[in-house]
């Protein structure tokens, strides 16, 4: 195994953060991605476990029995064209990590390597599970359903969070995120000429009516101190200036983080886009996606993150936000902890001009390797219920 100083880790870690950033995939397809982390950890002696997914990595540190805990870093990029002018910038036309899961990659990398060096002191076992597609295409649970989270007593993760600096970590006990629902209208109608609207049923009328009556739910419906955001993104009707046309669709999400407002959302949704659509005599077929709950930190954990990652950095309370996270459904199987590591002044995650410090990297492989080995000895004193 190649033995690294602590200098030397440090540039090779940001070495490989600038190879994937080069080097983006999209959900589902991220194979070279894939191919390279397995060549990595390999080199480094780390055992590969067996997986039925085309993409993704799972891999095993530990020589003692005891209890487990798993490590995820997600390592799939977005259909972005990247503008960040960063000198490692994407390679890949229209794909970019403008999320900051190649700084996630080389973070657990960077502590799988420092894990490794201590293997035969954990009281346990690490497992590291580099997942696909986060993006999209539900990875957490295609990890899940692959059984990749059998017998995971804990597991961690973390996401870079912009205008923090890179030794500021985010941890907060309880719900941090919203619960994502996606979904689809598609609203039929009679097509006619333009000129003569009265020989038709209009679904343009219908899609503007509805789009105006759904945000009538948030503002009159929820308690205006409870967090929701429905918010329509993508409409499309017609395809000539004389022609009224037989279809029109809209699509977009709801984010929550209140289960009963969850359920109340999706209940006015149906009612309000089914009405609307009748006043207005076309038919409405909706697609509903019931998306990810919410992330959830394990109050026990979340303490015991505390305690170490204050030893090596400076922790805050992590701030709440809608935004969604497939790491969510790890921690419906097994108490886990999500943390914000900052990552610089930047624009928001999801642009093209995003960037993440390197520092995110040497921070995030801290993060996993100190709390890797104080939540196994916790766990092997059963101070964790």
């Amino acid at each position: 195994m190649t033995s690294f100083s602590k200098e030397e880790l440090e540039k090779q870690l940001v070495a490989y953060r600038h190879y994937f950033h080069q080097y983006p995939e999209l959900a589902d397809n991220e194979v070279r991605t894939t191919a390279k982390i397995k060549e990595i950890l390999q080199s480094w002696g780390i055992k590969i476990l067996p997986t039925n997914l085309k993409t993704g990595v799972f891999a095993e540190i530990g020589t003692n029995d005891g209890p487990v805990v798993g490590l995820r870093a997600d390592i799939d990029a977005l259909p972005i064209h990247e503008n960040s002018g960063e000198v490692f910038s994407s390679k890949i036309s229209g794909v970019m990590h403008a999320c900051g899961h190649d700084t996630h990659i080389a973070a657990l990398l960077g502590g799988a390597y420092l894990l490794k060096q201590k293997e035969s002191q954990l009281a346990g076992k690490v497992k590291l599970i580099f997942q696909l597609s986060e993006e999209d295409k539900e990875g957490a649970l295609q990890v899940i359903h692959d059984g990749q989270l059998q017998g995971v007593d804990a597991v961690l993760g973390f996401h870079n969070n912009s205008n923090y600096a890179t030794n500021e970590v985010g941890v907060r006990a309880g719900i941090v995120s919203g619960a994502i629902d996606k979904f689809k209208v598609t609203l039929h109608g009679l097509g006619t000429h333009a000129s003569a609207p009265e020989k038709g049923y209009d679904p343009i009328v219908a899609l503007g009516a509805e789009i105006s009556a759904l945000q009538s739910i948030i503002s009159r419906n929820t308690d205006p101190f409870s967090a929701g955001v429905l918010s329509i993104t993508h409409v499309s009707a017609g395809n000539a200036w004389n022609i009224l046309p037989e279809e029109a669709f809209f699509e977009g999400t709801v984010r929550t983080a209140n289960k009963a407002l969850r359920e109340k959302i999706k209940s006015r949704f149906f009612d309000v886009t089914k009405y609307t659509a009748k006043a207005h005599q076309v038919a409405a077929d909706i697609e509903w996606y019931d998306g990810d709950p919410s992330v959830n930190n394990d109050a026990q954990l979340a303490e015991i993150v505390k305690d170490e990652t204050s030893k090596f950095a400076l922790v805050y309370e992590q701030e709440k936000h809608l935004a969604s996270d497939d790491f969510a459904c790890y921690q419906v199987a097994t108490p886990g902890v999500y943390v914000n590591i900052g990552n610089g002044e930047t624009v928001s995650a999801h642009n093209s001009q995003f960037k993440a410090d390197d520092g995110v990297v040497i921070t995030g492989a801290k993060f996993f390797e100190k709390n890797a080995i104080r939540i196994l000895q916790e766990l092997g004193q059963h101070i964790i219920n």
